[in-house]
């Protein structure tokens, strides 16, 4: 696990605040299935609380929006060759 020495802690309704996700579409669906524990949330103390690390979370988001628009334009080259 590498969190940075200055991370930014989110609650569940901070982070839903930043990402346009309802809370709930956070815990239920989110949470294990994009969200992994010790990369992208901690349980402090072993607890219930859920705290998100903000850079980490950005930082998947970005680059798999980079990976969405190479793979596009790769496609659009390809109709453009074939068409």
């Amino acid at each position: 696990m590498s969190i940075e020495k200055y991370s930014t802690y989110l609650t569940t309704d901070q982070l839903s605040d930043r990402i346009h996700y309802t809370a709930r579409t956070i815990r239920n669906e989110l949470l294990d299935a994009c969200l992994i524990e010790g990369t992208h949330y901690i349980r402090p103390f072993g607890r219930r609380k859920i705290l998100f690390i903000w850079e980490a979370i950005e930082s998947d988001m970005l680059s798999i929006a980079h990976d969405s628009l190479a793979l596009a334009y790769e496609n659009q080259k390809e109709i453009t060759k074939h068409g």
